[in-house]
């Protein structure tokens, strides 16, 4: 046990749209813990850059590409028995993410039953922890679309900001809908990964919740 009583097996996702701060804030939270980390693959994307260009031809390959990695990530975790910060959560693939090209025609009806019967499969297999909690990052959509130009990333800086509009207002009401474990809301300008005792601060929101659940 660490000196926050957190579980030394526990689950730590991280979640929040594009642009939003989930990998400095898992890194920052793992190191502090003596957690391992689980990062999501997007530099080793192979679909990532086409999908930005076109994303009718490319949406369906780039989630279940997403998807593939992201459960092979919950096997991981399961087999390491926890104690890991995650970098985004499986449940954000599928409610935004595949469902928004469904829902706007840049992915197929017959492709988005098919992504969602691989989701309910994997699901339903022993490799599956679900997270002790869920740190859901959120912040005005002028500072998560500022964070996104300075991160650099050409192909989302060439996206329409019309596609972050749409995504950011998809969090807004997949989080008040999210049941699958305890939500700890964060506003990005409440903290600083720099200010150990802003760390402290969520660590020990945490530890609340764990406890309480």
């Amino acid at each position: 046990m660490n000196k926050y009583h957190i579980p030394e097996n526990a689950i730590i996702t991280v979640a929040g749209t594009v642009g939003v701060g989930k990998s400095t804030l898992t890194a920052a939270l793992a190191e502090r813990l003596g957690f391992k980390t689980s990062l999501e693959q997007v530099e080793h994307n192979p679909y990532l850059e086409n999908f930005y260009h076109d994303f009718e031809r490319w949406s369906f390959h780039l989630q279940v590409f997403f998807l593939a990695e992201r459960f092979k990530e919950q096997k991981r975790i399961f087999e390491m028995g926890g104690g890991f910060v995650q970098d985004r959560s499986i449940y954000e693939d599928t409610g935004i993410f595949a469902k928004m090209h469904a829902d706007q025609g840049t992915m197929s009806k017959m492709d988005f039953e098919t992504y969602t019967s691989l989701f309910e499969a994997m699901v339903m297999t022993p490799y599956f922890p679900h997270p002790d909690v869920l740190i859901y990052l959120e912040g005005s959509l002028p500072s998560i679309l500022n964070r996104i130009k300075e991160r650099g990333r050409e192909m989302e800086i060439q996206t329409d900001v019309s596609y972050w509009e749409r995504m950011y207002e998809r969090y807004s009401v997949w989080i008040n809908e999210f049941e699958a474990c305890p939500v700890l809301r964060l506003n990005i300008d409440d903290y600083d990964v720099q200010d150990p005792e802003s760390m402290s601060g969520i660590l020990k929101k945490v530890e609340e919740i764990i406890r309480r659940s």
